[in-house]
């Protein structure tokens, strides 16, 4: 699945900069650190957008096509924010056979976004993953921490009003 540049204009603090400036500094002799610095740019931002991944490739030294092809080949860096409630539904075999593709369609009808996209308020965001280990309360889905599983589209406006929605 490609993935999605953010949907949501970039509000970077102030603090956010210095933070991650302090990272870039103590790294910037390393280009070997990338990576590590982009983690630590994920941990401060929630994510890495154009603008951050500019400050680190100037930071580093390194082509901005080099940061944002690592961003995008490995599956831990997100290119679009997470919201408040970040929905994750497993599109894995057992839960795809019970309905979970379904499921994914609703969300993104009722949230009016799409996979790897955030609403405009920033509470919710919506993630596809493959199998989370709950094979036995297919189709199964997150909300962060929260599991919800044995589901059919009918669940999801209660699912959602929990959350506020």
């Amino acid at each position: 699945m490609q993935k999605k540049i953010s949907n949501l204009p970039f509000k970077g603090t102030p603090e956010q900069k210095e933070a991650l400036q302090k990272v870039i500094d103590a790294n910037k002799h390393d280009s070997s650190r990338l990576m590590g610095v982009m983690h630590e740019a994920q941990n401060i931002y929630g994510y890495l957008p154009i603008e951050v991944q500019q400050m680190i490739a100037d930071g580093m030294n390194v082509p901005l096509e080099k940061v944002y092809g690592v961003a995008t080949f490995y599956a831990q860096f997100s290119l679009s924010p997470k919201g408040e409630y970040n929905i994750s539904v497993c599109l894995g075999t057992a839960c795809y056979v019970k309905g979970s593709g379904d499921l994914f369609e609703k969300l993104k009808e009722l949230l009016g976004i799409d996979a790897e996209e955030c609403t405009p308020d920033g509470r919710f965001s919506l993630t596809a993953c493959r199998c989370i280990g709950a094979c036995g309360l297919a189709p199964v889905l997150t909300v962060n921490e929260d599991v919800y599983g044995k589901l059919t589209v009918d669940d999801i406006p209660g699912i959602l009003a929990k959350y506020g929605k």
